[in-house]
């Protein structure tokens, strides 16, 4: 009877074993199905990484971005055209992960669970889709960009959400891919990164927006406070410097010439727990869903910081880092009165399921990061810093608020390299875009760096969406 029962209980955990085994492959069936299916070495799809019989994908304009002809992916006929959107797009290797020839291959490919990849044509819209960029606002993004070791360029339309030029570098070419080897890997080291998605920086001055947000929210009289620059101030037993001696000021004036005096000061009266706190709320530690992509999370948490480290993290250095996206939103944010459109990329069908029936594929909802009073006091002061500092020429008549950043940061064994940033909008009615431009490895201060990347593709957009 012990042996039976001992046997018994052996058929017993083999049966669940079984089940458990199958279970999971079923699941595995169904989630991964796809990604089998369009494996290159798969006969029936063979060549162009499995994208032989995948569908046009093409920009706002309708412009072709990828196709395929005679069983081959080729890709949009202008070199920087195709450099510029290597991480929107992907390429044949799908080694990049985030571009839609990766992220959707099976709409692409017409694949179906059911089907296959014979799906009957009366059962599906179709393999094509249509993305929210603008291919002459990121070649011109890019052009701009190219000068520089790496960087990254976003822009969108802060009432919609749609993405009008999402540019990365490092990049290559995908009508000719590099091979990389151990020579050259330095050379193309984090190409298959998308900076615009996947990547943080030291945000430099960029940062005092949210100082400033602290400020406005929580010091009474902060419009009628003025400070005395020097140059430097010791707090803590150690010098914050500045950029310059600026003298008497008040608050827009200190906002226009980035003195780190003055909103080094600021953190450290606000404290921890309100630098914190209005970091949390305008997004700086959160990811946000770009078409089915996160975006990497920031980093802001002063809770441990003595007042000297405190005072650098108010100045946006310490170890602050911000994404370009998310400081693209922040910025859509205070155009539109504190709440912030999700952006997203994918425009037309996908030939999915899911569409068909009518669900759409964009991100949707809202998040609001401030009031609308501080939204329109951050708007005054990004626009007195243009006015007064940058220079409204610099955006080809544009109305343009924004603010400049110089992330001081040691990359590599190159020495010092800034991260160079302008982020900001514009607030004409015809053009309501965001952007957020940072540009790395350059000695330069971000102005002269970031704000002419920003400066070139917003005035193309500008002229792409007044056609």
């Amino acid at each position: 009877m012990k042996r039976i029962l001992q046997r018994s209980w052996l058929i017993f955990i083999l049966v669940i074993g079984f089940l458990i085994g199958m279970g999971f492959l079923v699941v595995q069936t169904v989630v991964d199905s796809a990604d089998w299916a369009n494996q290159p070495y798969n006969g029936h799809i063979s060549g162009s990484g499995g994208l032989a019989q995948a569908g046009k994908i093409t920009d706002r304009n309708d412009e072709v971005l990828a196709e395929t002809v005679e069983k081959k992916r080729q890709y949009h006929n202008d070199e920087s055209v195709r450099r510029a959107l290597l991480h929107v797009v992907g390429d044949n290797s799908l080694n990049i992960s985030t571009a839609v020839q990766s992220q959707f291959r099976s709409q692409l490919t017409g694949y179906s669970f059911i089907w296959g990849l014979d799906m009957p044509k009366s059962f599906r819209s179709g393999r094509d889709m249509q993305l929210t960029v603008d291919a002459d606002t990121c070649k011109a993004a890019y052009d701009a960009l190219a000068p520089y070791d790496s960087g990254a360029c976003a822009i969108y339309n802060y009432k919609t959400g749609e993405v009008i030029c999402s540019v990365s570098t490092k990049t290559y070419d995908p009508a000719d891919p590099p091979e990389i080897t151990e020579d050259n890997e330095s050379e193309y080291e984090g190409v298959y990164l998308d900076n615009v998605l996947s990547s943080t920086y030291t945000p430099g001055s960029i940062f005092k927006i949210v100082t400033a947000a602290a400020a406005i929210e929580n010091i009474p009289d902060i419009w009628e406070r003025t400070w005395d620059c020097e140059g430097k101030v010791e707090i803590d037993g150690g010098d914050i410097t500045c950029v310059g001696s600026h003298g008497h000021v008040n608050l827009s004036e200190a906002f226009g010439d980035s003195c780190n005096v003055v909103f080094a000061e600021l953190a450290v009266e606000l404290g921890s727990a309100k630098m914190n706190e209005t970091a949390e709320r305008m997004g700086i530690n959160a990811s946000f869903d770009i078409s089915g992509v996160d975006t990497k999370k920031g980093h802001y948490d002063a809770r441990k910081t003595n007042e000297n480290q405190l005072a650098w993290s108010g100045v946006g250095q310490y170890d602050d880092k911000t994404n370009p996206m998310q400081m693209a939103m922040l910025c859509g944010a205070i155009a539109n009165g504190g709440k912030t459109v999700n952006p997203y990329i994918i425009e037309g069908g996908t030939g999915s399921l899911l569409k068909d029936i009518g669900l759409s594929v964009k991100s949707s909802g809202s998040n609001e990061f401030m009031s609308k009073s501080t939204a329109k006091s951050l708007g005054e002061l990004m626009r007195y810093a243009v006015v007064n500092d940058y220079g409204d020429s610099m955006f080809g008549g544009l109305t343009i608020c924004a603010k400049t950043g110089t992330g001081e940061t040691l990359t590599g064994s190159g020495g010092e390299k800034n991260d160079g940033w302008m982020v900001g909008y514009c607030v004409d009615d015809d053009v309501p875009l965001a952007f957020a431009c940072v540009v790395r490895g350059s000695d330069q201060y971000g102005y002269s760096t970031a704000g002419q990347v920003a400066a070139s593709a917003m005035i193309q957009a500008a002229q792409s969406l007044r056609k």
